[in-house]
């Protein structure tokens, strides 16, 4: 088992790793705004008081916030980092034409779509060097061995069985088998399969354990019970690079909503959410490993920062789009009062995951166990 990072590499590595992902994520927004010509007020990368920063010849004020945890851009006719919207006539009238929630809904859609989408890129890129120069692995889906007393051996699968879809997802290597059958511990699944040109369905009650990576931390993953042989790193040709890498990032995509709706529904604990602490936690030990290793870190906190913005909830980029695909449907926008309350809710879940998540990291690095043991 390794050893935990020192504090000062972990802040670094969280600094390196979140403060990129969050610049990329509010040019996202910058860029496609000024492509529109919408003048932005500020752009901040953390909250609070301003440590430093600068105003460009546009008047954009150029900052860094006190709070690492995030970032924003304000539009004319924000009333809020959360781009609340200003009242109509609050925005002076010489400003009313550049003002963003006086823009057409399909230029204020594709504004606040382009922050996740420019982390979903990045990851895309990323994935797509890292197959370039490394490979993408690969593993025949054909069952060489199979544990005794496995969820397999119960269900029937034999040596030689091809597997090719798992939970009614189709899997072209045993990399994808794996993945699908970890992110789900105790279900039962379907698993198809070729045999002797025969397709066949198994279900299978799929066995829970719990491991511990090399840093210590544990936690459940799904086992079937059968293993494969023949791992290759292929390098996709030139032209395929950017389609596999999508794939890819679809496939982490998939995952991560997965485990959301797992925990939605009970088939998960909420302990397993984590948060600020955490990420810094995972950041200084990827860190501390290798720099491939810190940059693959990289890609996947890209999706989830693109995936967490893209949920509906008010006051992220998710609850802004439910917004204006509620405006499209209605064809005018909600209500000042309705909006308020929905910022308002937003805020209080907001609040209530940072919370649990906080609680959560605090307990994942032992902190409540001992706060337990000096109050027994």
């Amino acid at each position: 088992m390794l050893p935990q990072p020192p504090i000062w590499l972990i802040l670094i590595a969280f600094i390196c790793a979140l403060g990129p992902l969050v610049f990329i994520h509010e040019f996202g927004h910058y860029y496609v705004a000024r492509l529109l010509k919408i003048p932005a007020e500020a752009f901040s990368i953390g909250f609070g008081r301003e440590v430093f920063g600068w105003t460009d010849k546009r008047g954009t004020r150029w900052k860094v916030g006190w709070i690492p945890l995030g970032g924003y851009v304000r539009f004319i006719g924000d009333m809020s980092p959360a781009s609340e919207p200003t009242a109509v006539n609050d925005i002076p009238p010489e400003l009313r034409d550049k003002a963003f929630q006086l823009r057409p809904l399909w230029q204020r859609f594709l504004i606040v779509l382009a922050g996740p989408a420019a982390n979903f890129l990045t990851a895309i890129l990323i994935f797509a060097a890292f197959f370039a120069f490394i490979g993408k692995p690969s593993t025949p889906s054909t069952v060489t061995q199979i544990a005794p007393g496995s969820a397999a051996a119960a269900a029937g699968i034999a040596i030689g069985d091809k597997i090719v879809a798992v939970a009614g997802r189709s899997t072209s290597n045993f990399e994808e088998v794996a993945n699908t059958v970890l992110m789900r511990p105790g279900e039962r699944v379907d698993i198809a399969v070729e045999r002797d040109g025969r397709s066949l369905v198994f279900p299978v009650t799929l066995a829970t354990e719990k491991q511990r990576d090399r840093f210590g931390q544990e936690f459940r993953i799904g086992r079937l019970g059968v293993y494969a042989e023949g791992r290759v790193y292929e390098r996709p040709p030139l032209l395929k690079l950017i389609p596999e890498a999508s794939v890819y990032t679809y496939r982490v995509t998939r995952a991560m909503l997965d485990g959301l709706v797992q925990i939605v529904t009970g088939r998960r604990s909420v302990k397993e959410l984590g948060g600020p602490i955490k990420i810094a936690q995972i950041a200084g030990q990827q860190a501390s490993v290798g720099a491939l290793e810190f940059i693959q870190l990289l890609a996947f906190f890209s999706i989830n920062l693109g995936f967490i913005n893209l949920l509906p909830v008010p006051m992220l980029d998710g609850g802004h789009l439910a917004f204006y695909a509620a405006e499209a449907v209605r064809r005018r926008p909600l209500s000042a009062r309705a909006t308020e309350w929905a910022f308002r809710g937003g805020l209080a879940l907001i609040l209530a995951l940072v919370l649990v998540t906080t609680v959560n990291d605090l307990g994942s690095i032992g902190l409540i166990d001992r706060l337990q043991r000096l109050i027994g």
